[in-house]
C-alpha cells in the first residue's frame, strides 16, 4: 500500500480536513479528514509527504470484505465487519475535544477521546511498507490500522511520559533547572566556565526553524577554557539532553543508554569561531527526525570554505561522532559520564572535523574503517 489515500473519486462525498495539529518540534504534522464514511489520521513531514496513516472509524454499517471499491477510487476504506468493535458504524467524535499527546521525541502522536487513547501513530509507522497505526476500536490487523489492544502496555506509559514531560517543558522554572544541572556536572568535570552563548540552536538560516513551536529544543553552548594541564578549550551543548532522540527504537530494544546526548568540541581555536559549529547540530535531530549515535558521519550542509572547524587549507566537509575519542591521537579524554535526565543516562559526543572524501570512506566502509584510517595517520581529537 503505496499511499492510504491516493485522491477523491468522482462522485464521492468531499473529503474535509477537521483537525491540524504541528508537532512541538515543527518537524511532523498530524492531519485528521472525514469524508462523512471513513475517517482517518495521517502524519505528514514537514514536505506534506504522509509517512504513517491510520484508520480512525467507519460512520456507516461496514461491509463483510474489505472494502476495494473506495481503495481503487482513491479513498480512505471502510475496515470490514470483522475487524472493528462497531460494525454498525459510530457517530462522528466532537473532533475539538480530542485530546492529541505528541511523544517526547517529535516523531509519533497519540489521539485520545474522552481520556483514553483512541489511537497512535508511532515513529515507526511506515505507510509505505503496509505498517499503519493503531487504533482502539480495532480488532484485527490490517494495511489500514493494528489493533491498539496489542501494544496499549507499551503505548500507554509513552503517552503518560510525554504529558508529563511537556507539563514539565512549559513550567516556570524547569529550563533554569535543567541548564543548572548540566553546568554543575560540567563544573566537576572540567572546571569553571567562561563564556556562555543562549539559545544557539535557532541561529541557523534556512533550517525550518520558523515553523517550530516554543517546545522547540532549547540549546545553549558553555566554555570551558584552557586551564591547569589541559591546553585546550572544551565546548559543550547544553540542551540537547533535554529530550529524548527521534528514531531511535528502530534500532535499538533499549532506547535509554541512546537517547540522550550533548555535543562537544575541543580546540584551540577562538571559542566564539569553534562554536559556531553548533548552530548546525543542536536541533538536528528533531528537524531532520533522526538521532545521533557514535561512529556518525554528517555532512556540512553548506560550502566547505565556510566550515567553522576549518583550519589553514585543510576541506574540511563534516563531522565525525565519536563517545570515546581515545581511538584518536591525542591526549586524556576528560570524563564527562555521570548525569542523567529522567532516568536516562545522558552521553557526550564528540566532534572532529573530517573531508569529504573521508565523509564518502566512511558511508562505503563503515565508520570503523575510517576510524582505523584515522588513527593510522595520527590524527588528534583535539582540532588545533
Amino acid at each position: 500500500m503505496s499511499v492510504f489515500r491516493r485522491g477523491h473519486a468522482a462522485g464521492r462525498g468531499a473529503t474535509t480536513t477537521v483537525r491540524t495539529e504541528v508537532s512541538p518540534y515543527g518537524s511532523r504534522r498530524l492531519v485528521i479528514e472525514t469524508d462523512g464514511t471513513v475517517s482517518a489520521a495521517y502524519l505528514k513531514d514537514a514536505r506534506d509527504a504522509v509517512v504513517g496513516a491510520v484508520w480512525l472509524a467507519n460512520h456507516q454499517a461496514a461491509p463483510a470484505e474489505p472494502d476495494q471499491a473506495r481503495l481503487n477510487g482513491g479513498e480512505a476504506p471502510m475496515l470490514p465487519a470483522s475487524h472493528t468493535r462497531h460494525p454498525e458504524g459510530r457517530p462522528m467524535p466532537d473532533w475539538d475535544a480530542l485530546e492529541v499527546v505528541w511523544f517526547e521525541e517529535g516523531d509519533g502522536v497519540a489521539v485520545l477521546e474522552e481520556g483514553e487513547p483512541l489511537c497512535v501513530i508511532p515513529g515507526w509507522s511506515d505507510i509505505g511498507r503496509g505498517i499503519p497505526g493503531y487504533n482502539r476500536d480495532v480488532t484485527g490487523q490490517s494495511p489500514f490500522a493494528f489493533p491498539l489492544d496489542d501494544e496499549i502496555e507499551n503505548f500507554g506509559p509513552r503517552i503518560d511520559r510525554a504529558r508529563d514531560h511537556w507539563k514539565v517543558c512549559e513550567a516556570d522554572g524547569s529550563w533554569a533547572d535543567f541548564q543548572q544541572s548540566v553546568l554543575g556536572h560540567l563544573l566537576q568535570r572540567l572546571g569553571p566556565g567562561g563564556h556562555y552563548w543562549h539559545d544557539v540552536g535557532r541561529q541557523l538560516p534556512n533550517s525550518g526553524s520558523g515553523g517550530v513551536k516554543a517546545g522547540a529544543p532549547v540549546v545553549g553552548v558553555t566554555e570551558r577554557p584552557a586551564s591547569g594541564d589541559r591546553e585546550f578549550t572544551i565546548l559543550s551543548t547544553v540542551g540537547m539532553s533535554r529530550q529524548r532522540m527521534p528514531t531511535v527504537e528502530l534500532y535499538e530494544d533499549d532506547v535509554a543508554p541512546y537517547s540522550r546526548i550533548e555535543l562537544a568540541v575541543a580546540t584551540t581555536l577562538p571559542s566564539q569561531r569553534a562554536g559556531s559549529i553548533f548552530p548546525w547540530l543542536a536541533q538536528y535531530p528533531w528537524r531532520v527526525v533522526t538521532w545521533f549515535a557514535t561512529g556518525d558521519v554528517v555532512k556540512w550542509y553548506h560550502e566547505a570554505h565556510t566550515f567553522p572547524l576549518g583550519t589553514g587549507e585543510a576541506a574540511w566537509e563534516g563531522v565525525l561522532l565519536l563517545d570515546d575519542p581515545s581511538r584518536l591521537a591525542g591526549p586524556v579524554v576528560p570524563g564527562l559520564t555521570g548525569l542523567s535526565t529522567e532516568g536516562d543516562p545522558v552521553r557526550w559526543l564528540w566532534l572532529v572535523p573530517i573531508t569529504g572524501e573521508e565523509h564518502r570512506y566512511a558511508k562505503n566502509e563503515g565508520s570503523d574503517a575510517l576510524i582505523r584510517r584515522l588513527a593510522q595517520q595520527n590524527r588528534s581529537w583535539v582540532i588545533s
